[in-house]
C-alpha cells in the first residue's frame, strides 16, 4: 500500500512488525493461554489517513490480547492469493476496487467484508442518502425523527433560485456536495447568492438547533453518541442584516467537541436511547451497513423533533470514546455469529 508520508511509513512499519513478533508469538506459546486462543485475522484496506487515525497502538495492543490480528491488504496483488482473512475492513473508493472485493465475497462466502461496496455508495450519494430515514418515518413515545426538506441541483448554477422558489424551500440554504467523500458545507443567506454555489450539490433547509448536533456512532448493535458545537441559530434579523455564501472547509471546523461543555438541557440532552436504538436497528437493516454514524439535531424550541442530517460510513471511531473496546468485542462477535 502506498503511504503518504515518513511518519506514517513509519507508523504502519511498527504495526505491522509489532503484528507479526505478536503472530509468531501464538504459534510458540506451547502451554500459554494463547495457544488456546483461535486468531482472528482481520485484512484492511484503508487510506493511509484512516490507517493512522483508526489503527491507534492502544487498538492494536487490546485486539492482540483478545486475539485479533490486523493484517495490510497489499493492493498491488490479487486479494485472493493474500490471507486467509476471517474478516475484511476496508475503506477505498473506485470501482474497480468495488469490483475487486464484489468478487472477492463471492468466492469466500465465510469471510465476512465490512460492509458491501453497494450500499456503501448510497451512503457517498447525498440524493440516496437520507431516503431510508425519511421512508421510516419514525415517530413513537420517546420522539420522532426526520429529514430536512433538500433539493438536488445536478448543474447550471443560474437556474439554482428558480428550483428553491419551485420547491418552496425556505433560507438559509445548507449547501453540500453531492458527492458525501468532501465534507465541506456553504450557508447561503439570501438568494442572489445561490448562483454563485457549484453544483452538483444538495441544499438542506438550514433548521435551528442551539448549535449542538449529536454523532450517534454505530458499531454493529453498538450505539454510542457524542456532542458536537454545531453551526449557530440563525434568526430574521441574521437573514436581514447577511447576504453571501459562507463556507466551512470541514464539518470538523465548527463541530468540536461540546462534551464537557455547561449546556442548557433543553439544548444539550442526549436523544433518550431507546430512540436512538431503535433508529440504528432500522438503519442497519435498512442501508445494510454495520459500520456507519448519525449526524443529529434536536430542532430547537422542541423536545423530541430529531432530524438526521448527514450519515457517514465507517467514520472517524478514533474520536469516539472507549471505540478499542467496542470495535474488537465487534469483531470477535462476529465470529461467534459463522
Amino acid at each position: 500500500m502506498r503511504m503518504g508520508g515518513e511518519n506514517v511509513v513509519g507508523y504502519e512499519r511498527e504495526v505491522e512488525e509489532e503484528e507479526e513478533e505478536r503472530e509468531m508469538e501464538m504459534v510458540v506459546a506451547h502451554g500459554s493461554p494463547q495457544q488456546q486462543m483461535k486468531l482472528v485475522v482481520v485484512g484492511y484496506a484503508l487510506t493511509s489517513k484512516k490507517t493512522k487515525s483508526f489503527l491507534q497502538p492502544k487498538l492494536v495492543g487490546l485486539a492482540r490480547n483478545k486475539g485479533i490480528l490486523f493484517v495490510a491488504i497489499d493492493q498491488s496483488r490479487p486479494l485472493s492469493d493474500q490471507g486467509p482473512f476471517d474478516i475484511v475492513l476496508h475503506k477505498l473508493s473506485g470501482s474497480k476496487w468495488s469490483c475487486i472485493l464484489e468478487d472477492y465475497r463471492k468466492t469466500h462466502p465465510h469471510v465476512a467484508v465490512l460492509d458491501p461496496p453497494d450500499a456503501i455508495q448510497q451512503v457517498y450519494n447525498r440524493q440516496y442518502m437520507l431516503e431510508d430515514v425519511a421512508d421510516l418515518n419514525l415517530s413513537d413515545s420517546y420522539g420522532k425523527v426526520g429529514v430536512p426538506r433538500q433539493l438536488v441541483i445536478e448543474k447550471d448554477p443560474s437556474s439554482i433560485s428558480d428550483a428553491v422558489d419551485k420547491a418552496g424551500l425556505s433560507l438559509p440554504l445548507v449547501a453540500k456536495p453531492l458527492v458525501a467523500k468532501s465534507h465541506e458545507l456553504s450557508l447561503a443567506y439570501d438568494m442572489a447568492s445561490l448562483q454563485k454555489l457549484e453544483p452538483p450539490l444538495v441544499l438542506q433547509e438550514f433548521i435551528n438547533h442551539g448549535g449542538v448536533l449529536f454523532k450517534v456512532f454505530i458499531v454493529g448493535e453498538a450505539v454510542k453518541v457524542v456532542r458536537r458545537f454545531s453551526l449557530p441559530d440563525v434568526s430574521k434579523r441574521d437573514l436581514s442584516n447577511n447576504a453571501g455564501v459562507f463556507h466551512f472547509p470541514r464539518v470538523s471546523c465548527v463541530a468540536a467537541s461540546a462534551e464537557e461543555a455547561d449546556l442548557d438541557p433543553s439544548v444539550g440532552e442526549l436523544p433518550p436511547r431507546p430512540l436512538l436504538e431503535r433508529l440504528a436497528r432500522e438503519l442497519r437493516r435498512r442501508l445494510g451497513l454495520r459500520l456507519f454514524n448519525l449526524d443529529i439535531i434536536r430542532e430547537h424550541g422542541t423536545k423530541d423533533c430529531y432530524y438526521v442530517i448527514d450519515i457517514n460510513y465507517f467514520p472517524g471511531y478514533g474520536k469516539m470514546p472507549e471505540y478499542e473496546h467496542i470495535f474488537t468485542d465487534f469483531l470477535l462477535s462476529l465470529m461467534k455469529q459463522k
